[in-house]
C-alpha cells in the first residue's frame, strides 16, 4: 500500500477524517517553510499539500497568490522544492502531495518532472489546470515512477464525467466545494453531503472537500461526510500576518493546525 493508501485506511479505522494541510512551499522562504512544515506535521496534520510557487495561479485566491510570489520572490524554483521535500522526509513520513500547474510540470518535461519529484519523496501530484482528457502524459509517468494522481471534481461536475475524471485517479478525488477561487469563507457551502453520496455512487476513491474551510467549525462539518478535508488560506494566512518573525510564524501556523484538527474527529 502507498502512503496515502495507508493514511486513508488508519483514518477510516479511527472513524476521522484525514486533515490535509496546503502551503506554498518556500513562503515567505526556504528555512521558514521548512519550519512551517515541520509544525503542521507536529500538530495534527495527515498529508501536506505543497503549492508549487507559480507566477500565474490562476485557481488561488489573493492570499495564496501572495504566499506564491513570496516564494518566488526569495528564490524558490523547482530544484528548490524538490529539496525542501528531501528535507522534510529527513523528519516525516506523511504523505506528500504537490498542487501544481501544468506549464511547471510540462516545462521541466513531464517524465523527468514526475521522476525528479518520486525522487524526493512526492507521494502524489494534483495539477489543478490538466483535465483528465489531456492528463495521459502525467497519468503514465505517474504509473512509470510511483505518484499517484489527484483530480478536481467540481459543484458543476455532470454525473457522466465523474467516472470519467475517477478512472485517472489514483490518489484521491479532490472536491471543490464551491466554484471561484481559494479563499476563506464565512460559511462552507451546504450542498457537500450530497455531492460527496453523488461521487461515492461512482467510485470508492477517497474524497476530499477543499476551497474556502478556515475554522474548527467547518472542518468539523465537512469532515462529517469526507474522507478528507483540506485547509489552505487560513494556515497561509498565519505567515502573512507574522511576516518577519520566523517564530511567531512557526507558533501561529502550529497552533492553527492543532485547533483545526480537533474538527476532524466524528
Amino acid at each position: 500500500m502507498s502512503r496515502l493508501q495507508q493514511l486513508f485506511a488508519r483514518t477510516r479505522a479511527e472513524n476521522r477524517a484525514a486533515f490535509v494541510a496546503y502551503v506554498c512551499a518556500g513562503d515567505p522562504d526556504f528555512d521558514t517553510s521548512l519550519e512551517v512544515c515541520r509544525a503542521l506535521l507536529a500538530n495534527g496534520v495527515d498529508i501536506l499539500e505543497l503549492g508549487v510557487p507559480f507566477s500565474d495561479p490562476l485557481a488561488d485566491g489573493l492570499t495564496n497568490q501572495l504566499a506564491a510570489q513570496r516564494a518566488l520572490e526569495s528564490g524558490m524554483t523547482a530544484a528548490r522544492v524538490f529539496e525542501l521535500v528531501k528535507r522534510i522526509r529527513e523528519f516525516s513520513q506523511a504523505p506528500i502531495v504537490f498542487y501544481t500547474y501544468y506549464n511547471l510540470v510540462f516545462a521541466n518535461g513531464v517524465d523527468a518532472y514526475v521522476r525528479d519529484a518520486r525522487t524526493a519523496g512526492v507521494d502524489g501530484i494534483l495539477t489543478l489546470d490538466l483535465p483528465p482528457e489531456e492528463a495521459g502524459e502525467v497519468v503514465a509517468a505517474g504509473k512509470a515512477h510511483g505518484v499517484e494522481t489527484v483530480f478536481i471534481i467540481a459543484p458543476t461536475t455532470p454525473d457522466e464525467r465523474i467516472a470519467r475524471i475517477a478512472a485517472v485517479t489514483t490518489g484521491f478525488l479532490y472536491y471543490v466545494s464551491r466554484e471561484g477561487v481559494t479563499g476563506v469563507r464565512d460559511q462552507v457551502a451546504t450542498n457537500i453531503p450530497q455531492a460527496i453520496a453523488r461521487v461515492r455512487a461512482k467510485t470508492g476513491i477517497p474524497m476530499v472537500v477543499g476551497f474556502g474551510i478556515g475554522t474548527r467549525a467547518q472542518v468539523a462539518e465537512v469532515a462529517a461526510n469526507a474522507d478528507g478535508v483540506v485547509v489552505g488560506s487560513a494556515l497561509v494566512n498565519c505567515v502573512r500576518d507574522n511576516l518577519g518573525d520566523r517564530a511567531k510564524i512557526v507558533a501561529a501556523i502550529g497552533a492553527r493546525a492543532a485547533d483545526l484538527a480537533q474538527g476532524t474527529k466524528r
